[in-house]
């Protein structure tokens, strides 16, 4: 078709250009084979390159009929879907820049970032997404233009300056058709360093900021991280995480149009272990909260089954422990012959039933794990590694290059990134991966990035010699080190993961700075407690009713008191409160991406905080 054609005479020659253009690379070589796929009641249904490109080549024109300038943002608000990388790269082919927006933000939190961007469109993805807007829209001067993915239940609303997704493709296929030449000029594509992102941070320190994401580094974390993925035409991945979060930008967009990779999208998050059963991919990326609830499942599933599957598990689970932390190709013949024996008989079901028994790589990023859980999933069989990035390197800086690394370490830089040490610890990243600044705030750019171009990561870490040369250890983040009464030094992360590592504890944060000793607050894994509770034959209505019965609190003591086992006497956690509510985004406890918002629950739980020390 000659209207998908780009410079690329070769997939190598893909790193030359810009995402759009990728697009259009593979729309011309591989036409009619599947890119993505969507399930829709029940049923996955594919979509080829050619239309992932004229779906979102149509959807940039519609926009430039809806008023968009080049350099302007988009936002879009709303779940994994394939209309969210059709509104990225038709925004990215006018020249326009995506700014996602978490689906879960609460409507003062989405009112802020719209503001941040300036952008003058949104799109939602249905009508809960639409009704944040509408609440807040008559405080956003620069919004001018709604797009809604599914319409559904909008009949009787006020529909001016509302668009549905499908009349905006429309409006750009008519576009097309008219003037094919002026159409072919606006969607051109941008260049390499030309800005195509904007990430919102986390905002757990204070108030998230825009920072600003060019193709040339975007490009550059993909291939680096691909150097280690080694994904290719045959692979395919399942998208399920916050397309907003620069880690999953890579995984179901950057590196999939740089490889020609399938990207499937799940269903919702609830559902990603049904969708993975489904899917068996060859690549899997997962946050630690991801993979500690494929362990407490798998934990619960266990539990219930009992008999004669349970005992295998654990036979199975003693039999291998000392090999958990050994690299697969250092195995002995007595240990390969070991662990097939236990794949026969449990670990094959087990690695069913989460939906990795295919996967060839999977990846552990965005927040420290439990050394425990790593193992653990070794041990199955998931080739599971560390990664070490942040929104500011374009998401991707280090990953351990095979399984000799050391359980712990985040591995090496990738090509084109230069990391070192400050003096204090700090990681300190350089190269064309970091980003261009914040938008619209000079002075916290003068802050992130030196005068030497080296970007400030506020993460402090060690070098540790491994099989394959020095490899990064991540220690915490540089504020979050706390110092005891006693003047000991204190890293919260590592024992929080060791609580974690309990299927029974979803969330725990510990309190040790200027104190006497180590206390934390720690929330329950509902479902797994609550199955607990009612083998147990305990009676309970909600959350707090299951909290406040003392076997439960009996329970979380003896998870305590077994993590504790694990860690020098200092940082044993010697008293601690069971929150009796969930952490919840609305009331400002975590960020989108679940991340703790330290200061905000200290004020919060100051009280109680106080009683744990009396």
């Amino acid at each position: 078709m000659t209207l998908f054609h780009t410079m690329a005479r070769s997939i190598d020659d893909l790193k030359d250009l810009p995402l759009p253009q990728q697009l259009l690379y593979w729309a011309g070589q591989r036409p009619h084979e599947v890119a993505l796929r969507q399930k829709e009641y029940g049923v996955w249904q594919p979509i080829t390159w050619t239309q992932y490109a004229e779906q979102s080549r149509w959807f940039g024109l519609g926009l430039l009929k809806l008023g968009l300038q080049p350099g302007q943002s988009v936002a879009v608000l709303g779940e994994n879907c394939k209309e969210w990388v059709f509104a990225e790269l038709g925004t990215a082919m006018v020249g326009g820049i995506t700014a996602g927006v978490y689906p879960t933000s609460p409507a003062p939190e989405v009112e802020y970032l719209l503001a941040l961007s300036e952008a003058p469109i949104i799109v939602c993805e249905d009508q809960e997404q639409l009704d944040k807007v509408l609440s807040v829209r008559e405080r956003l001067p620069h919004l001018r233009s709604i797009v809604v993915i599914d319409p559904r239940g909008l009949r009787r609303y006020d529909r001016d300056g509302m668009h549905d997704f499908a009349d905006v493709v429309t409006l750009g296929q008519r576009f097309e058709t008219e003037n094919a030449a002026a159409a072919a000029a606006a969607t051109a594509g941008p260049k390499l360093d030309d800005v195509g992102l904007m990430v919102f941070t986390s905002g757990s320190t204070g108030r998230p900021k825009a920072a600003m994401m060019n193709w040339r580094g975007l490009g550059c974390a993909a291939r680096g991280l691909n150097s280690v993925l080694g994904c290719g035409q045959k692979d395919s991945l399942v998208s399920y995480l916050p397309l907003c979060h620069v880690a999953e930008q890579m995984f179901s967009i950057h590196i999939p149009l740089a490889t020609g990779a399938v990207v499937n999208f799940a269903e919702s998050l609830r559902t990603v272990q049904e969708d993975l059963r489904e899917l068996s991919p060859q690549i899997f990326f997962g946050v630690p909260r991801i993979w500690e609830k494929f362990h407490a499942s798998i934990q619960t599933k266990l539990r219930e089954a009992g008999g004669l599957r349970l005992w295998l598990y654990r036979q199975a689970m003693a039999s291998l422990e000392g090999i958990a932390a050994t690299p697969r190709a250092r195995w002995t013949s007595l240990d390969r012959a070991r662990w097939a024996f236990w794949y026969v008989l449990i670990l094959r079901a087990l690695l069913n039933f989460v939906g990795l028994r295919l996967c060839r790589v999977a990846i552990s990023s965005g927040a420290p794990i439990a050394p425990e859980i790593l193992k653990f999933f070794r041990v199955l069989g998931v080739p599971i590694r560390e990664a070490y990035g942040l929104t500011e390197a374009s998401g991707a800086s280090t990953m351990q290059p095979s399984d000799a690394s050391p359980v712990g370490t985040v591995g090496v830089p990738y090509p084109g990134v230069e990391v070192r040490l400050a003096e204090d610890g700090e990681i300190l990243i350089k190269g064309d991966v970091v980003f261009r600044g914040y938008f619209k705030n000079e002075e916290a750019t003068r802050e992130a990035i030196d005068a030497e171009g080296w970007l400030h990561t506020g993460d402090v870490a060690r070098w540790e010699d491994g099989p394959t040369g020095r490899e990064l250890r991540i220690i915490d983040r540089k504020k979050d080190i706390m110092i005891t009464a006693g003047g000991k030094n204190i890293t919260p992360s590592e024992i929080e993961n060791a609580l974690r590592f309990s299927s029974y504890i979803k969330e725990a944060i510990v309190i040790a700075d200027r104190r006497r000793f180590v206390s934390a607050l720690l929330q329950i894994d509902f479902e797994s407690v609550g199955r607990w509770a009612e083998e147990q034959g305990l009676i309970y209505t909600h959350f707090r009713s299951l909290v406040e019965q003392g076997p439960v609190r009996d329970l979380i003591e003896h998870e305590v008191n077994n993590a504790n086992a694990k860690m020098p006497q200092v940082q044993h956690v010697r008293k601690f409160h069971l929150l009796t509510k969930e952490l919840d985004h609305d009331d400002g406890e975590v960020t989108a991406t679940m991340k703790v918002r330290r200061k905000s629950i200290a004020e919060k739980y100051a009280q109680v905080i106080e009683e744990l020390y009396v």
